[in-house]
């Protein structure tokens, strides 16, 4: 195991930012990259690459890794936003997962993109430990992008129920996983239960989950038999949303995981002040819920709900 300081920025009203990384087996080899958080309330994230570094540094000292075996683990590139309990970019609310290639002569978010992207590209394959747009919880999956250089069954190997194909809109250029696969890395996002809190389980499964995924290629020496022999492959357009019609206060009823019935009853939006119920939100189908906004203030026509259909094609 080798620790190193990739770069470092400086950064208005605060100490400069140093990206640190863990870089493990042969140095000569680009095998898995793997970052972590590059939004300041990915708590998760960056935690879920404290552990792999623990368990990576275990299998190294064993002599588990194989000789073609490269991997660079980047915890966190976004410490002033996680120190000011921001998001986003703090100094200017920029989000560095939509600056990707980067620009180094630009705005700071920019630089970092162009910093990271220049010491990630080149690995044949990268694994973003990233969080959705709206705050929640989702069933552990992996999704990629459908860039046309994505190759949908390598996602089998990590080993987890679900892979989600997503096709990009517009915004999805500029980051990591699209620009990833453009510039020929097999890149997979890995969606873990949470975000801004620490889920041991979750963990676990994550970690696991990409460990698994090296032996399964042949770059690590442990065995694993999978969990899930024949994953469900769905395109992100089959999820059936659950939209909000009224806003206020959002009681949720389900979590990601549990099964649901037609018309079951997911949650529900209270008025603010009197506590009254504004509106039952309800499934529209049979199935499972795949995502549960968890903020408790919710306004009209957003989603609330992601529940994926039991009569889905595989």
């Amino acid at each position: 195991m080798k620790e190193e300081v990739l770069f470092t920025i400086d950064t208005p009203y605060r100490p400069a930012l140093q990206v640190r990384a863990w870089r493990f087996g042969n140095p000569d080899q680009k095998t898995l990259a793997v970052m972590g958080s590059l939004r300041g309330n990915e708590i998760q994230q960056m935690y879920i690459c404290g552990q792999l570094i623990r368990a990576l540094k275990t299998a190294e000292t064993a002599g588990q890794l194989t000789s073609v075996c490269g991997i660079l683990v980047i915890p966190c590139a976004n410490q002033f936003s996680m120190n000011v309990g921001r998001r986003f970019w703090a100094a200017d609310n920029t989000d560095i997962n939509r600056m990707f290639p980067g620009y180094d002569q630009g705005e700071t978010t920019q630089r970092i993109a162009a910093r990271l992207f220049e010491v990630l590209q080149g690995y044949a394959y990268g694994v973003h430990l990233t969080s959705f747009y709206l705050p929640g919880d989702h069933l552990p999956h992996v999704r990629m992008m459908d860039t046309g250089y994505q190759r949908i069954q390598e996602a089998a190997a990590f080993g987890l129920p679900h892979i989600v194909l997503r096709s990009p809109r517009a915004y999805d250029t500029t980051t990591l996983n699209y620009n990833w696969q453009i510039w020929n890395t097999q890149a997979f996002s890995l969606y873990s239960t949470s975000t801004d809190c620490i889920d041991e389980t979750a963990t676990r499964m994550a970690v696991e989950a990409i460990l698994r995924f090296l032996a399964v290629k042949g770059f690590l020496r442990r065995q694993y038999f999978p969990t899930v022999a024949d994953p469900r492959i769905l395109r992100e357009s089959e999820l059936h949303n659950i939209l909000s019609h009224s806003g206020g206060l959002m009681l949720c009823r389900r979590r990601p995981g549990d099964p649901v019935e037609q018309n079951d009853l997911l949650g529900e939006i209270l008025d603010p002040c009197t506590g009254q119920t504004l509106e039952q939100l309800r499934t529209d189908c049979r199935g499972r819920v795949f995502f549960c906004r968890r903020a408790q203030l919710i306004n009209g026509h957003e989603v609330a709900f992601r529940i994926l259909p039991e009569d889905y094609p595989h």
